[in-house]
């Protein structure tokens, strides 16, 4: 899949270092799990997340279905279409990683004195 999206390689020395290319960084496991919680649009997503630039959740919603992570769904009413974003069923092994990690953060964050909004 190396071909289609310019982060991923066709050879890695670590499987997480793959991992960090599909979905490291600042925002794409954010925006997977508002996905996962039902935020599938962009105006969901860009309300979910308001501290990511409209340019950036854009960029990062192309990375993730340029991987193939998420599927994009167009449907064409007469003027506007709209857009829903999904887990791949492909990889949708992916989903209790994405739980796994908000239980991880929760717990250390309870263990640790440290708040968190959600």
């Amino acid at each position: 899949m190396g071909n289609n999206n310019s982060k991923i390689k066709n050879h890695y020395d670590c499987s997480l270092i793959l991992c960090h290319d599909l979905i490291g960084g600042k925002w794409k496991q954010r925006i997977l799990w508002h996905i996962l919680k039902g935020d599938n649009r962009f105006s969901l997503l860009k309300k979910g997340i308001p501290d990511i630039t409209q340019k950036v959740l854009f960029s990062q919603l192309r990375e993730l279905e340029n991987s193939g992570i998420l599927t994009r769904t167009v449907i064409k009413n007469e003027p506007p279409k709209e857009v829903y974003y999904s887990i791949n069923v492909q990889y949708s092994s992916l989903i209790p990683i994405i739980e796994s990690l908000c239980e991880f953060s929760k717990d250390y964050a309870e263990k640790n004195g440290i708040v968190i909004d959600d």
